[in-house]
């Protein structure tokens, strides 16, 4: 693509609202480096495609020789951003944060430019904000306007607790732009408010004010807006087998959605494969793999086509089920698909039994109780990826 053909996908892919966009694309051609700020809170030890939407976004800003600035948030990772939530977000414990921290950057660099990249974590500055320098920043800003946004209305409408701590994470937010001198900030629709308050602060303190650009925000496997916390996530980390299954069960309403914000495809070659594949498995076929090859290779997308073809569309099973022994005996069937790990906990294997979500041989099962006899193999399944054969 050309420069401007760069700075149009910039400003309109997946982009739901950009204020100021004149001034943003008058910097955009101005040759002007500019820092690019994107915070994340670790509230999950996995990045899943929907936040990588906003990475991708990153990504085209470095393709133009700009510098991204990537927070960490693991100080306001245990505060707890409730922006899109409808109840208190429970505070993360440092080990937490820690913990989901693992392999984080090692997923992120699998869309960002390390070379182009400017690191930090938020505890840097935050830990050392005193009572004065908090309250200066609160005067900024008024309850009523805390209160107002859809999210905090509600529930304190339907009387929900809403924690003071709370109304500290939109200063908190706005201060990361502040140290890192950010003249761009991005992040989903749910963040227009503390993305507001950093300019809020910039401005009070008479510094250049950031532009922000929003994106929409892209629903889960299940329709809803994807999220850890609800477990409809297609993580840029799964096995390439399961990241295809996962893009394959999205709803046929979501395909181009996902063509746009979650492929490099350019938009007029968008619209050409589904004019040209009418049928939707077509498309997510060639959706899927698209989406596959970018967080594998085009060897592993190819191969986990192939195997998802003779797998669900031909109804066989997988030639490489992973055997285990299991004594024989009577057991709940909650406890043997977490003991199975088929599942991560007993109530995720609830979940998948509510659902009608487990097979045993093939054949649907939803009864509490399970017997394992001597001699008897049996081919255990969860969902349309998961397999474990007991001899």
């Amino acid at each position: 693509m050309t420069k401007e053909e760069q700075i149009q996908d910039i400003l309109h892919r997946g982009v739901s609202e950009i204020i100021h966009e004149g001034g943003l694309a008058k910097k955009l051609r101005s040759g002007k480096k500019l820092r690019v700020k994107l915070g994340i809170d670790p509230t999950s030890p996995n990045i899943h495609i929907g936040r990588a939407v906003v990475l991708w976004k990153l990504r085209a800003f470095q393709n133009l020789g700009h510098k991204v600035v990537f927070i960490i948030g693991d100080f306001t990772g245990q505060i707890g951003d409730t922006s899109d939530k409808d109840a208190e977000r429970p505070m993360l414990t440092e080990k937490e944060v820690k913990a989901n921290l693992k392999n984080y950057l090692a997923q992120a660099y699998k869309i960002l430019d390390k070379s182009k990249t400017e690191f930090h974590f938020n505890s840097k500055w935050l830990k050392k904000l005193g009572f004065a320098e908090i309250g200066n920043l609160a005067n900024l800003f008024s309850l009523h306007e805390f209160a107002s946004r859809e999210n905090i209305k509600k529930r304190m409408d339907a009387g929900k607790r809403v924690s003071l701590r709370e109304l500290l994470y939109p200063l908190m937010q706005g201060y990361d732009s502040i140290m890192v001198k950010a003249d761009v900030e991005i992040g989903g629709t749910d963040q227009r408010f503390n993305m507001l308050a950093g300019r809020t602060v910039q401005e009070a303190l008479g510094l250049p004010v950031q532009d922000v650009l929003m994106v929409d925000l892209i629903e889960g496997t299940d329709g809803r807006k994807m999220s850890s916390s609800w477990g409809n996530t297609i993580n840029v980390s799964e096995k390439a087998p399961d990241m295809f299954g996962k893009i394959m069960s999205v709803d046929d309403k979501l395909i181009e959605k996902y063509f746009t914000f979650c492929t490099n495809i350019p938009l007029p070659e968008i619209k050409k494969i589904l004019r040209y594949n009418s049928h939707p498995r077509d498309q997510k076929l060639i959706l899927a793999e698209t989406i596959t090859a970018l967080y594998h290779d085009e060897k592993s997308a190819k191969q986990a086509k192939e195997k998802f073809i003779s797998q669900f569309s031909k109804k066989e099973l997988p030639a490489d089920i992973k055997t285990v022994s299991v004594k024989a005996g009577k057991y709940q069937t909650t406890e043997l698909l977490v003991k199975l790990k088929l599942v991560d906990s007993k109530s995720e294997a609830r979940r998948v039994l509510s659902q009608n979500g487990v097979k045993i041989n093939q054949k649907t099962f939803t009864d509490q109780e399970i017997e394992i006899k001597q001699k008897n193999d049996i081919v255990v399944q969860v969902g349309k990826r998961k397999f474990i054969k007991i001899i």
